[in-house]
């Protein structure tokens, strides 16, 4: 097949793990409703972890422009990865699309996008376009320097063991929606509080113990906790929130005000708002870092956005706004 009409096909990537499998179950109904809108296309399926990263790149190289992810947060970040990692095309010339079957599904609930799969093939037909930015992070594994993009939401500290041990039971086949909420108590009995200091755009906002942070470019994660409310996905800023260390009493007493956003007023919550982000942290390499739900390193962390850089088909009228 000639490069024009790769650049006409649609290239599908399909998690098969996505979902507690739900990605293998329900790909035949998801390949038939496709079909019956009209879609010409190349289903691929990934077969490890990373694996999403490696096919996008491959596959843009051999003209496809037009993605649709069948997955969720975890798949989405990898294609980004490899979108943002090939050099054959220009980022511009590709559009990005999902129809969600994992667990969390939070930057679908950014846009609206609904789960039900004929109503998200619906919304990928009508071709509405958003441009939004993209969230860069520089961290570290052991002493060696890793670079991850991400288009939703990274998480810090307490955040990031919980994304751990929710990762942890995905692999054995256990992880669904309310694993994140078991996660988020029996986590509280292992974190311990960690000395951070955090530069933004260049000044020092905050040094001290904290329990939890949270940076990026989208409202949700967690399965629908709305840990950054004022999030605007194509400011050109990233939202950071902090909470600072207080009692586990207070974590539980509270915890429903993740789910609204409310808990930014709390008087142990610290937001900020800038275009770089600086974390080192006390002992050095003690803050563990989650992006889009994926477990990566720890610190330091030096983070950066990518404005307006990534193009994503989503429901009309649904801006992030």
């Amino acid at each position: 097949m000639s490069s024009d009409n790769y650049m006409k096909e649609w290239l599908v990537i399909v998690n098969p793990n996505a979902g507690s499998r739900k990605g293998e179950k329900d790909w035949p109904k998801i390949q038939e409703a496709l079909t019956k809108q009209g879609f010409s296309f190349k289903a691929v399926f990934t077969e490890n972890k990373h694996h999403a990263i490696e096919l996008t790149s491959k596959l843009v190289a051999t003209g496809f422009r037009k993605l649709i992810v069948i997955g969720g947060d975890g798949t989405l970040n990898e294609v980004v990865n490899g979108i943002f990692r090939q050099d054959s095309c220009s980022v511009e010339d590709l559009l990005l699309s999902i129809i969600p079957v994992g667990t969390g599904n939070d930057w679908c609930r950014m846009y609206g996008i609904p789960k039900k799969y004929k109503h998200a093939i619906k919304i990928i037909k009508q071709g509405h376009t958003f441009v939004q930015d993209v969230g860069f992070v520089t961290y570290h594994d052991q002493q060696e320097e890793h670079e991850r993009y991400f288009i939703n939401v990274s998480g810090m500290g307490y955040d990031a063991l919980v994304a751990q041990k929710t990762n942890k039971m995905k692999d054995k086949g256990k992880g669904g929606a309310l694993s994140y909420l078991f996660n988020i108590f029996s986590g509280l009995f292992q974190y311990k509080f960690t000395h951070f200091d955090i530069d933004v755009d260049g000044e020092r906002v905050f040094s001290g113990r904290v329990l939890s942070m949270n940076l990026g470019i989208c409202k949700y994660n967690g399965s629908g906790l709305m840990q950054l409310p004022h999030a605007i996905p194509d400011d050109g800023l990233l939202d950071i929130t902090v909470i600072k260390a207080t009692s586990k009493f207070n974590m539980v007493k509270h915890v429903a005000k993740l789910y609204d956003g409310s808990f930014v007023k709390l008087k142990f919550v610290n937001t900020y708002r800038g275009e770089n982000c600086k974390i080192v942290s006390r002992p050095s390499g003690s803050v563990y870092l989650e992006a889009d739900g994926e477990s990566l390193g720890h610190s330091p962390l030096y983070f950066s956005v990518l404005t307006k850089a990534l193009k994503f088909i989503i429901p009309k009228h649904q801006n992030g706004e």
